[in-house]
């Protein structure tokens, strides 16, 4: 009885080495493949250092150069004039001060 029960162990042994060496190798199979950038890529210092001479309109995407880019972009950064009238201006700021009593207060009807 006792030599039946030492080799199950010896065997139920084998199995699990067996087993987890082959889960091992099926996890790892693939991996340094996956983990390596397509041949085409172009790396990413060397797109760091390209100039770039070419550029599309943000507004329409159409293709411009370099120079109509930094303009278009400076022209976006101006912020305009508000164009919005007194009345409503103060119209605006009356619902803002409404909105935030209504937060303070949620049992006032206003």
């Amino acid at each position: 009885m006792g030599k039946k029960q030492s080799h199950k162990r010896i065997i139920l042994g084998l199995l699990s080495f067996v087993s987890s060496v082959g889960v091992w190798l099926i996890s790892h199979w693939g991996s340094a493949v996956m983990a390596l950038p397509p041949p085409e890529d172009i790396p990413e210092e060397i797109l760091r250092t390209e100039i770039i001479i070419d550029a599309r309109s943000p507004i329409d995407g159409k293709p411009i150069s370099a120079a109509e880019y930094a303009e278009i972009q400076a022209q976006l950064q101006k912020v305009p004039p508000p164009k919005l009238t007194t009345s409503l201006r103060q119209t605006v700021f009356l619902l803002r001060i409404r909105n935030a009593l209504l937060q303070l207060f949620p049992f006032l009807d206003l």
